[in-house]
C-alpha cells in the first residue's frame, strides 16, 4: 500500500511520511560517567534508570560513537536510549551527534538527571528549565544553544555537609535508598512509555510528584 501511495503522489507523500517517522523517534538519555568507579553513585543515576529499562525489557546497549545505545520499539514509536561515553561534563557533545544522526526532533529527547534540590525519589518531568548548576545540562544547553529541551529529573536529596557537595553525588546510595529504589525505577520506565505516547504534558500531568 505505502508503495502505491508513492508511485501515486511522489516526492510529496515520501515526504510526509518521513515526517510522521521523525515525530514518532524519541532520544531518551540517561546522564552518567563511565567506569566502575562511578557505576553506584547519585550522579548516575541517568544510567541506572536506562539499564533498569533494558533490563526489564530484554534490550542490550551497544558500545558505539559517543556512548552506549540500544533501540526499543513501543506501540509504533521508536526510543533510541543513549548513555554518553563522553563524561558528565562533555554530554552535549553526544546528545547533539545522536540527535542529528537519527534526525530527531528537539521536543522528542528526554534527559535524564539527577537533581540536589529534589527529595529522595521524586521524579519530576520539565518541558525547558535552566541547569542549576549541574554541568551535564550545562553543557547540553551549550551544545543545543537552548534551555527548551524535556528533562527528567530525579531527586537525590541534598544530605551533605558544607563543601561535601562533590563528595555526596558521586557518593554510592544509602541502604535506606537502595532499598527504595526498585520501585522508583519501575516509574521512571513508565514515565519514559508515557512520554513518548502520551507526550510531555499529559505524563508531567500524571507522574510529576509521585
Amino acid at each position: 500500500m505505502l508503495k502505491f501511495l508513492r508511485r501515486l503522489f511522489g516526492t510529496e507523500f515520501s515526504s510526509i511520511t518521513e515526517e510522521q517517522d521523525v515525530m514518532k523517534k524519541f532520544l531518551i538519555v540517561g546522564l552518567g560517567n563511565i567506569g566502575p568507579d562511578y557505576k553506584n553513585t547519585r550522579h548516575n543515576i541517568g544510567f541506572q534508570v536506562l539499564d533498569h529499562f533494558a533490563e526489564k525489557e530484554g534490550l542490550s546497549f551497544e558500545t558505539v560513537k559517543l556512548g552506549s545505545v540500544c533501540t526499543y520499539k513501543f506501540k509504533g514509536r521508536t526510543f533510541i536510549f543513549l548513555k554518553p561515553s563522553t563524561f558528565m561534563n562533555l554530554s552535549g557533545k553526544a546528545v547533539k551527534y545522536w540527535m542529528t544522526k537519527e534526525k530527531i526532533n528537539i521536543e522528542n529527547i528526554l534527559v535524564i538527571t539527577d537533581d540536589l534540590n529534589l527529595p529522595f525519589g521524586t521524579l519530576r518531568l520539565k518541558g525547558k528549565g535552566s541547569d542549576g548548576g549541574h554541568n551535564g545540562l550545562k553543557d547540553i544547553q551549550a551544545q543545543l544553544n537552548t534551555t527548551k529541551y524535556p528533562r527528567f529529573r530525579f531527586g537525590i536529596s541534598a544530605e551533605f555537609s558544607k563543601g561535601r557537595q562533590v563528595d555526596y553525588v558521586l557518593g554510592e546510595w544509602s541502604p535506606e535508598e537502595v532499598e527504595k529504589m526498585p520501585e522508583r525505577l519501575d516509574k521512571a520506565y513508565e514515565i519514559i512509555r508515557s512520554f513518548g505516547t502520551a507526550g510531555l504534558s499529559n505524563t508531567m500531568n500524571t507522574f510529576n510528584g509521585k
